[in-house]
């Protein structure tokens, strides 16, 4: 009978053990998920930029919040400038991260 105990509290003692321990939070503690939008700035405003981009043909028109915590890389964006922005999901809409300005490219050969 004594074996038996000590078996029993054995095996219960690597089942709890052994078991993973998962805090409730785990759900909400997910990263964010990032996105990322390419194209040319069309509207600005100090709190949103408008982004419209074309592929195969097809045009689409995007709007993004920017807040305090957006980062501008690469100088000032302008209408019409080449940009690639960082963007997240919100309840108020999309939000920019990240704003990246893009070169406009070496200027085309003289002849």
């Amino acid at each position: 009978m004594r074996c038996l105990t000590r078996w029993a509290l054995s095996v219960l003692l690597v089942l709890v053990l052994t078991s993973p321990v998962r805090s409730q939070d785990d759900k909400n503690a997910a990263p964010p998920q990032y996105q990322y939008f390419a194209g040319v700035v069309t509207a600005l405003t100090a709190t949103s930029v408008t982004v419209m981009r074309s592929v195969l043909g097809k045009s689409t028109t995007r709007a993004f919040a920017i807040t305090r915590d957006t980062i501008i890389q690469g100088g000032k964006p302008r209408v019409r400038s080449k940009v690639t922005i960082k963007w997240i999901a919100s309840d108020d809409g999309d939000r920019a991260v990240k704003i990246i300005l893009r070169s406009p490219g070496p200027p085309p050969p003289k002849k």
